[in-house]
Parts: structure tokens; sequence; C-alpha cells
């Protein structure tokens, strides 16, 4: 477990599936104020698709609340997003595809999700190359680079979507993060791995390490996460999406301009009163350690 770092079995594999299923369907019911707000302003039309991959697998630290998080906010919207689960040898049509989550999880499970993750690299790089809006936290956002080389093992084949690579450290980096993070202005989170994260030309850090007991993508160089094109790497916890309202609007914004185009876009992100969000991310960016 040294990439993510989990205890071994906290979720099985077939009941974390369930909850990550149970918890989209209850997020995404209808909102009748919602719906009827957006039938006035002619955007009942806009429906999105999330895809969830390796729920089963990838799914410590509450980063499904990442995907509850995109389908409340676009509900509130008017926006139907519906989520679907894939796993290991589980067809994915990337047509019918705007939005993808991927997890985190202990080492075991993450050799699991990358070889078949490896199998759908093409068609997610050029997705991505597309405008694909792309989360990956922790193990999910090691997978996005070119390989994982974990402390006992093969190395992991990793996606190739970002110009990054993970080696697995002998420290531990534990703690809440602030990020000066351009576009989004600060991000909070908490993280907790031992893997090590370095970027390459191809993409930027999502933010520069304001203040943390942690060490961003390898305490070493200040950076924490990866931003390519609208694909986000990053190892806040949190969940990261609900205490950084920018980040959740950034992704949905780019599903929904890559599917219907900037105008929609325009219409269907209307602002939201984030002040229950904002709370929670200020109380964030005061906890230490």
């Amino acid at each position: 477990m040294k990439g993510c770092g989990s205890p071994a079995g906290v979720d099985g594999g077939q009941a974390a599936r369930a909850e990550a299923q149970m918890a989209a369907t209850v997020v995404a019911a209808r909102n009748p104020q919602a719906e009827a707000a957006a039938v006035g302003a002619g955007l009942a039309a806009v429906r999105l698709t999330l895809l969830h991959l390796y729920p089963d697998l990838l799914n410590i630290y509450g980063d499904r609340g990442n995907v509850l998080a995109l389908v409340r906010r676009a509900g509130w919207r008017g926006i139907d997003l519906t989520v679907r689960l894939a796993s290991v040898g589980e067809a994915v049509d990337w047509g019918t595809v705007d939005l993808v989550c991927i997890g985190g999880g202990e080492d075991r499970k993450q050799a699991l999700a990358a070889q078949d993750l490896a199998r759908r690299a093409e068609d997610l790089r050029a997705a991505v190359e597309g405008g694909l809006p792309v989360l990956g936290v922790c193990g999910g956002y090691q997978l996005l680079g070119a390989y994982y080389r974990p402390a006992v093992g093969e190395q992991l084949p990793g996606a190739g979507v970002l110009d990054a690579h993970t080696v697995a450290g002998r420290r531990r980096m534990i703690g809440n993060v602030v990020l000066d993070a351009q576009g989004f202005g600060t991000l909070v989170g908490f993280e907790n791995h031992s893997g090590q994260t370095f970027l390459g030309p191809g993409c930027r850090p999502l933010g520069r390490v304001r203040r943390g007991q942690g060490g961003g993508n390898n305490g070493r160089d200040g950076g924490e996460g990866a931003l390519y094109r609208r694909c986000v790497g990053t190892y806040l916890h949190g969940s990261v999406l609900p205490k950084n309202p920018a980040l959740a609007d950034f992704l949905l914004r780019g599903a929904v301009e890559r599917r219907y185009g900037a105008r929609a876009a325009g219409a269907a992100m209307r602002p939201l009163d984030d002040a229950t969000e904002t709370m929670a991310h200020r109380r964030a960016e005061g906890l230490r350690g």
C-alpha cells in the first residue's frame, strides 16, 4: 500500500461498487425547481455521462465524494449527469463519455486497475486530446502518468495521458495542504501517500504548496498535482471537489462545452450559491498538519 495508502480490505469490491452506484443514484434524484429553471432557460436537453472507473478497486478516503459533488452541482443547474461504472474487463463506449473520475487505492488493487487501464490507454489519450475532462486522485493520478514503480513488485504501466511518472518513496507524506493554483485561487485537501511523482515538460503542476506538513508531488519541487488540457491529477483527498467548487466547475464546464459548445456551457453553468462550500474551504485553509 505504498502508493496511495489504505489498509487492505477497507472496501470489498462488490460492496464498494454497490455503494458507488447507490450514492450516485441518490444524489442524482430529480430536483423540480432546477428542472423548471432549466426548461425556462432552454437547457432541458443538457445531458452528460460521467464514467467512474474502478469504483470497486480504487475507492479509499472517500474519493467517490468527487463523483457525488459533480452530480449534485450539475443537478442544481438543471443538467442531467448520469453516472456509469466500469471496472476491469468491462466495455466503455468512449463516444458517450463526458467526464471521467478515478480514485485511489492500495498497490495490490492499483496493479489490477493498471493492467486494464493500459488496454484503454489509446482511447483515453485520444479523448483527452479532444477535450475530455478527467480527474485522477492519488493512485488514479499515478496511473494517468507513464508508469508507477512500487517499492515491491513489477513496474505498473500508466495510461500516458500526463507527462509524469511515479516511484515509491521511503517517506510518507501526510497532512493538510493548501495550494496556490493558477485559475482556481487556492485549493485545499489532505494528502497521504509515499509515491513520488515527477512531471515532465508536457504538463504543469496543478498548484504550488503554500502550506502543509506533506510534500505535494514529491516533497522536493513544491508542486502538487498535474494539469494537462482538462485532465487533472492530484494527491488531494477530502474529497477534493466538495471543498473546491472552482475545480469541480472547471471539469463540469469542460464537459458541457465539449459536448454542446461554449455558448451552451456559458448558459448552463450559471453561478451557484457556494456559501457552504466556501465555509468548508476556509476552514480547511486554517487546518494545520
